[in-house]
């Protein structure tokens, strides 16, 4: 009873296997190929899968489905993936599904948008269980989203939830790679600061951006890089971070005025590595944009981290898991895990631990029935209890009335002079709210110098 779930990114492909309670077994991660065709990358995640069944230490037989998460456009019914730019030679629409099968001995596959996916993961498993509506955002080689209402997944026609592709920029705005101007992705997705900053670096402009690429022996400038530049104090990566917070912050608030969720999740694999404080900053450029700025929305980090895209792929294959059943031809049913605390945290050294642990399980209908019928019995028999009480009380004898002894007339009070009023009680006037803080000169200068420098061209 065993899933795999994959997620497909640019520049890389970590897939997990998983038992029905959701606890990782074994993982493995691998680049996504940077040349070739999609019959390579499929190659390619075939012996990922074959690897983290390995390290599971159990068996490709055991598989009782695969989920794969990857980006561009999906027609889960084809089982076919189109228009991933981020992936090589995939301007195609690939029968991926049926193609993987057959790598993996004909188990079945399903896909899913990797963005949809992980904030599906975040909904059921991590940072998003206490609300019914959200909007996940994850930046990664791109900016994906997925929005969530009433606690779904919604999915439009299709394409619902590419929140990268919102305008930022309306005038002269940086080419995305989908072909168009002033996009989120074209400012915020890593692909494009990337080719940002080697136009830079090309005329000039000094940065170690490049230098740490190639010690930690990246071929492109991956989450861990910036994160690192960023620690070196490296002015271009101060600058294209910068730049790409403003847009995410425009961006993410324009999502937010549409449809006043309750909560936004940041993640991604560059979402993830930068942490807590770039989250901070995305909620802090969101504000000047928001139409309900002293209502915002919770800005959080996503809980399941690096590992969220591939335990929400193994959620859609969740339908292959068989009941087991007994001698007598019973379903069994698996006790119910209890559910644990949300924690915060980045996933790339804890992911795994958070993966492990069993999955919360929502208060049903049945349950909460329960509750409210044991209540009303209990203040049933609280109110018989008084009742009778009561009667017992009434029923006893009354007191032989006895002639009252008069009282000796009172003589009447001397007058007394009216008493001073107090002073009135001087009460602390109600404070007003205090407002949220904001971001620190430093950040909030250079992202209004980045907002400036975007919009003051002709």
């Amino acid at each position: 009873m065993l899933r795999a779930g994959v997620d497909l990114g640019g520049t890389k492909i970590q897939v997990a296997i998983v038992d029905k309670l959701n606890r990782v077994l074994g993982t493995d991660r691998r680049p996504t190929p940077t040349v070739g065709t999609p019959d390579g990358v499929t190659d390619t995640i075939a012996s990922s899968v074959k690897a983290a069944v390995v390290n599971a230490g159990v068996d490709l037989e055991d598989l009782v489905g695969v989920g794969v998460g990857g980006p561009g456009q999906i027609d889960a019914k084809a089982g076919t993936l189109s228009n991933a730019g981020n992936l090589p030679g995939w301007m195609i629409t690939y029968p991926l599904a049926a193609e993987l099968s057959d790598r993996l001995g004909g188990v079945p596959v399903e896909l899913g948008n990797d963005v949809q996916v992980g904030v599906n993961a975040e909904v059921r498993l991590g940072a998003g269980r206490e609300y019914t509506s959200l909007i996940g955002v994850f930046c990664g080689t791109g900016v994906g989203g997925g929005v969530v209402i009433n606690n779904e997944l919604w999915i439009g026609r299709g394409a619902a939830g590419e929140i990268g592709h919102v305008k930022v920029m309306a005038k002269d705005g940086a080419l995305c790679g989908c072909g168009r101007y002033g996009c989120m992705e074209a400012y915020a997705g890593r692909a494009a600061m990337e080719l940002q900053a080697r136009k830079w670096h090309k005329k000039g402009k000094k940065t170690n951006l490049f230098k740490i690429m190639k010690k930690k022996g990246k071929p492109r400038l991956a989450s861990g890089v910036w994160d690192k530049a960023l620690k070196t104090n490296d002015k271009m990566a101060h600058k294209l971070i910068d730049r790409a917070i403003w847009a995410l912050g425009a961006g993410i608030a324009s999502a937010v005025n549409l449809t006043d969720v309750q909560a936004v999740i940041i993640g991604g694999g560059l979402g993830i590595r930068l942490g807590q404080p770039f989250v901070d900053d995305i909620r802090d450029a969101m504000m000047p944009s928001l139409i309900k700025p002293q209502d915002p929305p919770v800005v959080l980090l996503a809980e399941l981290g690096d590992m969220g895209g591939a335990l929400g792929a193994a959620l859609l294959v969740e339908q292959y898991i068989k009941p087991v059943a007994t001698k007598a031809g019973a379903k069994k049913v698996a006790k119910k895990a209890p559910a644990r605390r949300p924690v915060n945290q980045t996933a790339a050294k804890t992911s795994a631990a958070v993966a492990r642990q069993p999955a919360p399980v929502p208060v049903t209908a049945a349950k909460k029935a329960a509750t409210r019928k044991a209540a009303a019995k209990k203040a049933t028999t609280a109110r018989t209890t008084a009742a009778g009480a009561k009667r017992a009380t009434a029923k006893k004898a009354p007191a032989k009335k006895t002639a009252a002894k008069k009282a000796p007339a009172r003589k009447a009070p001397a007058k007394r002079a009216p008493a001073k009023e107090a002073p009135a009680r001087k009460t602390a006037a109600k404070r007003a709210p205090a407002k949220r803080a904001a971001a620190s000169p430093t950040t909030a200068a250079r992202i209004a110098e980045a907002a400036r420098v975007l919009t003051a061209r002709p």
